[in-house]
């Protein structure tokens, strides 16, 4: 769409070579599982890995790969290199597309490959999780603080919250017993909806403020909204609020109900893997609320007046009212996600 651009173009090219490296990993770690079990069904699978007649050597070894490609796709460290890059280059409306959609889906297939297809090996893939949730905590959130563009500050943001999402995935196999990992999964499943809403509601602030050959795309472009226009510097800073996990907004609930599934399986580790994630979320905290001290105290550069459609200001409130009614009421969306999972664990 913007082939003249030369970040435009360097991104296209990352998203492309990345995206078909990450392909490649994950479908070489499945014919590794098609070696080792027989069969590419997920059903089949699932119970050749239970009778344990395989090959697990073999499995071990496909499992790094099916990993590698599910976290490419995720943009967990260390396979998020292109994320910062796609998110800069492309135009914000497909910034959008691309920070909500493959979101949801990426998760969808973690799920069916790891949960549904692999769960007789989630002591293995359990431990390549925690790796993957810490390292993106960490260079996520320290990396966004040193952005002075927002959308590249919203890509780290996406790594660090990916990372968040994975400590739902991980309480699979606590003492030989599974009573976590339900809990866990429906966990990391509202998180992950939780976070696509809020996502969603930002890029679409951040194409509202755009316009015929600018894009609205550095922090200092925010400056003054408030007094612009105080109803969309109110939803922005509720979006920004849900990110950084203030309540009532419907990121507190997301991140208290991963925080709660792994400590509630009372083991040290998580205890500790929860307490590092307390601290990289007060970490990312500065740059989200740095974001709604610009909106609100800092001087306007530009004093053109925000005009919108009826429509694009409803579907803003919306979501805006969303996030908050879900952080206040989140037992419906919690028990969707219950829901859902129940019907994948047991089918």
């Amino acid at each position: 769409m913007r082939r003249d651009s030369l970040n435009a173009s360097e991104a296209a090219m990352k998203y492309f070579v990345l995206g078909a490296l990450a392909s490649g990993f994950l479908l070489y770690g499945l014919s590794m599982m098609y070696g080792a079990t027989g069969s590419l069904e997920i059903g089949e699978v699932f119970k050749a890995i239970g009778t344990g007649q395989i090959n697990k050597a073999v499995l071990v070894f496909g499992l790094v790969f099916v990993v590698s490609g599910l976290a490419f796709k995720l943009g967990a460290v260390p396979f998020h290199m292109w994320i910062p890059d796609v998110y800069h280059g492309a135009p914000t409306a497909i910034t959008l597309l691309i920070g909500g959609a493959p979101k949801l889906a990426a998760f969808a297939i973690t799920i069916r490959l790891l949960v549904e297809g692999m769960s007789g090996m989630a002591e293995s893939w359990q431990q390549m999780l925690i790796v993957l949730a810490v390292g993106s905590m960490a260079i996520g959130n320290l990396a966004a603080i040193a952005q002075r563009n927002l959308k590249r500050m919203l890509a780290y943001s996406t790594i660090a919250n990916m990372g968040f999402m994975l400590l739902g995935l991980t309480p699979t196999v606590i003492g030989a017993n599974t009573l976590s990992a339900a809990n866990g999964y429906s966990s990391a499943m509202f998180y992950i909806v939780s976070y696509v809403m809020t996502t969603l509601g930002t890029f679409g602030i951040i194409l509202l403020l755009s316009r015929q050959g600018f894009e609205s795309e550095n922090i200092d472009d925010l400056k003054g909204l408030a007094r612009r226009s105080p109803w969309y510097a109110g939803v922005m800073a509720l979006f920004m609020f849900s990110l950084a996990g203030v309540p009532p907004t419907v990121g507190f609930y997301a991140k208290f109900s991963v925080l709660q599934a792994i400590v509630s399986t009372n083991v040290h580790g998580y205890i500790v893997l929860a307490v590092a994630a307390v601290v990289f979320s007060l970490i990312g905290a500065f740059y989200y609320l740095r974001l709604v001290k610009v909106m609100y105290f800092d001087e306007p550069v530009d004093t053109a007046p925000i005009v919108a459609s009826g429509e694009v200001r409803a579907l803003l409130s919306l979501n805006g009212a969303a996030v908050l009614i879900f952080g206040l009421l989140p037992g419906g969306l919690m028990a969707v996600c219950v829901n859902a999972i129940g019907k994948a664990l047991t089918t």
